[in-house]
């Protein structure tokens, strides 16, 4: 055996002793090409997070205190990049603006200004569904995914206060109910509930928190830049794996605008949700929500919004004095609630309170508005 060999062996042992790792290292790709900042800032990321635990391995330009692999531009850097993760090469990878397949969106992970609380966001890049409701119940299982191979056994769950916000809480209530175990979180503010408001959101009030990947991309730069302007993301952790149902690679996403802190934090996220293996978990999380009936209740939700009672006729009962208020609607459903209630005999209004929709009815009818409004599954 060579000196080198003996060399090699030596060095690896010390290092088990050291980090209490003695299986294979894991190896963590990071795509150098396509950042704002440029390469130096990509590099110096790598610098930041280079650690005993795992290895850096670089995509696109290289570095000699680096593995490296050379490519002329983005698209062969990924070629690269999924060739090294089929071969079992790297055990995921951090790039910048790759095509996710519908299906899979990646779940952010930030810090909370002042208090310095860790919130995972669901989603922020990719189309989970081409159905905003659904893409939001899928989200939550992504979450739940990630946030259980980053360690937290029994993760929190928040819905933001988005359109569709109550639809997705009664789906999940619904797969809770059938047996698909998770906790909701509940808001800070005094009227609580799982549907979370602003406040929830600088807080970190859940562990995770569900939202459409549009406002949840704009949630991750604001928490990312907030403090350098915007045209430099400073904080947290990138926008994160892509996670799906069926998906297998772990590909972290990060930002063009990203910084080099941003890019260490990165690339110790992707080490995490690689040794946590998010894409089985995910696998095992939607296993337990389709024995729960998760695909039967998406198909009721559409088939109720093609029945949907705003394509009917409805004649407005007389008008009466509406004090009582009814919340918890959705603000998609709000049409519906109310001409649905005309079509009972119950004069109705629409409206907007500090939690978002109301209808306002008589308050001698307010029970018998909230019976008719439960039944159809437009309050919870």
């Amino acid at each position: 055996m060579s000196k080198q060999v003996i060399s090699e062996v030596l060095l690896e042992v010390a290092n088990a002793i050291e980090t209490g790792n003695f299986g294979k290292k894991l190896k963590v790709g990071l795509t150098t090409l396509g950042s704002e900042h440029g390469f130096e800032n990509l590099l110096q990321g790598a610098i930041l997070a280079k650690n005993p635990v795992f290895d850096i391995v670089l995509i696109g330009k290289g570095y000699e205190d680096f593995e490296s692999y050379e490519a002329k531009d983005e698209d062969e850097a990924h070629k690269i990049m999924e060739d090294l993760l089929d071969k079992g090469e790297i055990a995921s990878c951090v790039t910048m603006h790759y095509n996710f397949p519908i299906g899979v969106s990646t779940v952010g992970r930030v810090i909370t200004p002042a208090r310095g609380t860790e919130m995972l966001l669901a989603t922020t890049t990719g189309t989970s569904s081409t159905n905003r409701v659904e893409a939001m119940v899928r989200n939550t299982l992504y979450g739940i995914a990630t946030a259980k191979s980053l360690g937290k056994t029994n993760p929190t769950v928040g819905i933001a206060n988005v359109e569709g916000a109550r639809q997705v809480e009664k789906v999940l209530l619904d797969l809770k109910e059938n047996g698909y175990e998770f906790e909701f979180a509940t808001s800070q503010r005094a009227d609580g509930g799982s549907v979370m408001r602003g406040n929830d959101l600088l807080m970190g009030t859940p562990d995770v928190m569900v939202v459409d990947s549009l406002t949840g991309n704009l949630f991750m730069k604001v928490f990312s830049a907030f403090t350098t302007g915007g045209d430099y993301e400073a904080s947290g952790f990138g926008y994160g794996p892509g996670v799906g149902e069926d998906y297998d690679r772990r590909i972290l996403i990060l930002s063009r605008a990203s910084g080099s802190p941003v890019v260490a934090n990165a690339l110790k996220y992707a080490y995490e949700v690689a040794k946590g293996k998010v894409n089985e978990i995910a696998k095992q999380e939607f296993e337990k929500a389709n024995k729960a009936k998760l695909d039967e209740f998406i198909s009721k939700l559409k088939v109720k919004k093609e029945g949907s009672v705003t394509t009917e006729e409805v004649k407005m009962p007389e008008k009466e004095v509406v004090t009582a208020q009814i919340s918890g609607i959705d603000i998609l459903d709000l049409e519906d609630a109310t001409k649905l209630l005309w079509k009972n005999e119950i004069y109705a209004e629409s409206g907007m309170g500090c939690t978002g929709p109301i209808v306002l009815v008589n308050p001698d009818k307010k029970d018998s508005a909230e019976e008719i409004l439960k039944k159809e599954g437009l309050i919870s």
